[in-house]
């Protein structure tokens, strides 16, 4: 081999070499996000004149990907509309009737759009992320604040927010002598698996 065949040869290397280095630093942060079904739901809460009702939803799937080095959420949360309960049987036979149209709306979806403040990977972190909640056939940009906590292979969250449900186009339950919030108060509780997609 001769001197300059020998110099391209290492200049090609170092060249793979260094390229090498930053694709493996670029997709250190690179994490998918498992959710786990049996860790992860999400709690309700509607304020009364004569009580406040409490009720519950199951998730149905999802697709989350957290990118540390860029600060970025990509993916979604799918919640099943059909598994509301309230643990009143004739209560829930109206809410999925004539409220949230479970029927014909089975799916509640939110899209994450944006992350605002710093996601670290070890330990918690409290952040905000936007994204487009898909609700009885509404598209409707929220922002909502998230308590998160990151270790070397597992996600824990909780969000809490409000959604101004009949501002949003869903009927009012309320009655002539029974009346509810035009709000309603939202808790998540998410867990689930980290895996390095860079890997």
């Amino acid at each position: 081999m001769g001197i300059r065949s020998l110099v391209s040869w290492r200049s090609a290397a170092l060249v793979s070499f260094a390229a090498a280095c930053l694709w493996a630093a670029d997709t250190a942060g690179l994490l998918t996000v498992n959710l786990d079904p049996a860790k992860t739901g999400v709690s309700w809460e509607l304020a009364g004149n004569m009580h406040t009702t409490h009720g519950t939803f199951k998730l149905k799937e999802s697709s989350i990907q957290i990118d540390l080095g860029k600060g970025t959420v990509s993916g979604y949360v799918a919640i099943d509309a059909r598994s509301g309960e309230s643990g009143n049987s004739t209560r829930d036979q109206r809410m999925h009737r004539e409220i949230i149209e479970s029927a014909k709306y089975p799916e509640i979806r939110f899209t994450f759009e944006k992350l605002d403040g710093l996601l670290t990977r070890e330990g918690d972190s409290k952040v905000k992320i936007t994204g487009l909640m898909e609700l009885h056939g509404g598209k409707h940009q929220i922002t909502v604040p998230a308590e998160v906590r990151l270790t070397s292979n597992q996600l824990s969250s909780t969000l809490r927010f409000e959604i101004p449900y009949v501002e949003w186009g869903l009927k009012d339950p309320s009655s002539f002598i029974f009346r509810v919030d035009k709000k309603v108060n939202i808790e998540v509780h998410a867990s689930g698996t980290l895996v390095n997609s860079g890997q």
